[in-house]
């Protein structure tokens, strides 16, 4: 299993860009193409809980994987961990 936990920033269907905490894993040993993972953005907004497909996810160095919202879930008043499930290749 291939591992990242560090930055990452959520690209949203719009453009907009939201930087958060990125925690994510490939689902299956040695293939890249299965990886999941979580999200907690910086900032939470009403975009933010709404989205749910064409987003990517960027890492540091310019890696973007595709990425789709399988969850919300609240931790603090002012914070949410996002489920997300990729596409394609992963950029870690």
């Amino acid at each position: 299993m291939t591992t990242y936990s560090g930055p990452a920033t959520l690209i949203l269907a719009d453009g907009a860009r939201v930087t958060g905490m990125a925690s994510l894993g490939t689902n299956n040993r040695g293939n890249l193409n299965g990886w999941s993972g979580t999200f907690r953005p910086n900032e939470v907004s009403t975009d933010i809980r709404n989205a749910t497909e064409g987003l990517q996810l960027e890492l540091p160095y310019d890696q973007i994987g595709e990425v789709a919202v399988t969850g919300v879930r609240k931790l603090l008043a002012t914070q949410v961990l996002m489920s997300l499930v990729g596409r394609g290749p992963a950029p870690f």
